[in-house]
């Protein structure tokens, strides 16, 4: 059951599963911003505290088995694409691109102490990289969201 998990029900054993669970995670945000309870910040900041526990969690579990931060666990993703676009306006579809397109850069790119979270033990180490990346792209939104750029 905690490979079903960390590998998302498999997308993890594609090629670019990565970047695979990050659409899937935007696909999911989409539907539901259609869902006025989830809309709220302390549903969204708890499912997204929920994704990142059972991450480091199944993390730890299947390391094990893959080794350290195998390219299998792609939980890590679907965290960070979560707090890319946290507390940002809801149904606007380019901004979830923008989103996902921001996330994948910092998360393939791991600028500004990215790539130290990596260094972290076990689940942790293989959460930290992309809520990092998730923040990091979140800002940028925020920005971007602020400024106007994308309406």
């Amino acid at each position: 059951m905690n490979k079903l998990i960390a590998s998302i029900f498999g997308i993890g054993y594609l090629k670019g599963g990565g970047t695979y669970a990050s659409i899937v995670t935007c696909v999911v945000l989409y539907f539901l911003w259609q869902v006025p309870a989830v809309l709220m910040p302390l549903p969204n900041v708890l499912i997204g505290l929920a994704i990142l526990l059972i991450g480091i969690y199944t993390g730890n579990k299947v390391e094990p088995f893959w080794g350290k931060d195998s390219y299998r666990v792609v939980i890590d993703e679907v965290a960070g694409m979560w707090i890319t676009m946290l507390f940002v306006p809801i149904n606007n579809i380019k901004l979830l691109i923008a989103g996902l397109i921001l996330f994948r850069f910092f998360d393939m790119v791991k600028p500004l102490g990215v790539r130290r979270m990596e260094n972290l033990k076990g689940g942790l180490g293989v959460m930290m990289d992309d809520v990092l990346a998730g923040v990091y792209a979140n800002i940028v939104l925020q920005v971007i969201v602020f400024s106007g750029l994308l309406k």
